[in-house]
């Protein structure tokens, strides 16, 4: 009984040892079995990318995560809006320099800049020895041309009573003749010089030299230049006023090259000047460049725009806002939707919930917040704006550690 009872309390120890060891073993049979099932199921919680099919796999928290939204690709005109840098110009068919024909010493100035004048009015009043010599000149031959034109006559009667030979009446004759071309001679030089027929007419009715030269405006306008003060001596080459009509203005601006196609001759643009930022003048296309500037590879633009109020001067910067349509079947997406690739621009197209297709996409003008898109997309197609960047940081990450 001793022994039996010895055997038994020997083998208990052995017993519990080999129970204990076999819970140890299923504990971790059981972890890894767990750790197994955690690792598989993160797999398949996690995005995923493929290369080849372009294919982009979200989870669903993943998509709740990154807020996205989508837009589907519009059809339709896209309605463009350019805007060119401008300077307003005086219009240069109401633009007169006004100079003076003959050397002079200028007498009065009668006008000031800023003034209106009408045409015809007195700006200022020159006196030319020159002129004084070439009224002189035609004074002379008004009388030679009368004294030769007596002795003709005389001749012509001596000739009838045949006191003088035909020889000398035509002698007589020629002289007359020689003498009003020098009349006329005189008076062009005259009328060269800027003499107005009026003056002239005076001149054969009073015999009586001035030697003014009169400069009067050329048209209706206002004096926006005086180069002249009284006293002066003033060349033929100088400019002393400048008259012009600012009723209506040019505004000059220059077209980039791939901007040309938006422009069109008698077409409605907008103006806006520095000086008025929050006042717009309209104005129509009058003029378009046949030529490009090599330098600057732009268009020269003219626009003419009506200044009843005369608030447009010369020199001030301005705008030219241009609009225009593109062809009714463009397609368009949100600039927003729009993301750098490795061989250029692309898009991220929705497929089926959580899985989005990388699309390339070949792009157009740009207008505002929309870009017309040429290849890549179809009408109605839903692409990604807000998240697409970090839908192609995710893409990003996958091709660096794919997915096993």
């Amino acid at each position: 009984m001793t022994d039996g009872r010895m055997k038994q309390d020997n083998e208990r120890p052995f017993t519990q040892e080999l129970i204990r060891s076999l819970m140890v073993c299923l504990i971790i049979v059981v972890g890894l079995g767990c750790e197994n099932r955690s690792a598989d199921t993160t797999t398949i919680k996690k995005a995923s990318f493929s290369s080849q099919s372009g294919l982009l796999r979200l989870t669903t928290e993943e998509v709740s995560r990154m807020q996205l939204e989508l837009v589907p690709v519009a059809q339709g005109e896209l309605l463009l809006h350019r805007q060119f840098p401008a300077t307003v110009q005086a219009n240069q068919n109401e633009l007169a320099e006004v100079t003076t024909l003959i050397r002079g010493r200028v007498v009065k100035v009668h006008v000031d800049v800023g003034q209106d004048v009408k045409k015809g009015a007195l700006l200022a009043m020159l006196h030319s020895v020159d002129l004084g010599v070439a009224e002189g000149e035609y004074l002379k031959a008004g009388a030679r041309v009368h004294e030769a034109q007596l002795a003709y006559l005389r001749a012509k009667e001596l000739y009838e009573n045949k006191a003088i030979s035909l020889a000398e009446l035509l002698r007589r004759e020629a002289a007359m003749k020689t003498a009003r071309a020098e009349v006329r001679e005189a008076q062009n030089r005259l009328e060269l010089l800027g003499v107005p027929q009026n003056e002239i007419d005076r001149l054969d009715r009073d015999h009586t030299i001035k030697a003014d030269v009169s400069l009067r405006a050329p048209f209706a306008g206002r004096v926006i230049t005086r180069n002249l003060t009284q006293g002066e001596v003033v060349e033929t080459e100088q400019k002393l006023f400048t008259v012009a009509n600012l009723t209506d203005v040019w505004v000059i601006g220059n077209v980039p090259e791939k901007d040309v196609q938006y422009i069109r001759k008698d077409r409605k643009v907008d103006v806006i000047l520095a000086a008025y930022p929050h006042a717009i003048f309209s104005g129509t296309i009058t003029y378009i460049g046949d030529t490009l500037n090599p330098a600057t590879r732009t268009m020269s633009l003219r626009v003419t725009v009506p200044n009843p109020d005369r608030l447009l001067k010369p020199e001030m910067f301005a705008i030219v806002s241009v609009y225009g349509t593109s062809s009714e079947d463009v397609l368009s997406v949100p600039l927003a939707a729009v993301q750098d690739g490795p061989d250029g621009k692309m898009v991220f197209v929705l497929r089926e919930p959580s899985v989005f297709e990388v699309r390339p996409v070949k792009l157009g003008h740009e207008e505002g917040d929309v870009v017309m898109v040429l290849e890549g997309v179809k009408v109605g197609e839903q692409v990604v704006t807000k998240g697409s960047f970090a839908l192609k940081s995710q893409m990003e990450r996958d091709k660096i550690e794919p997915t096993p």
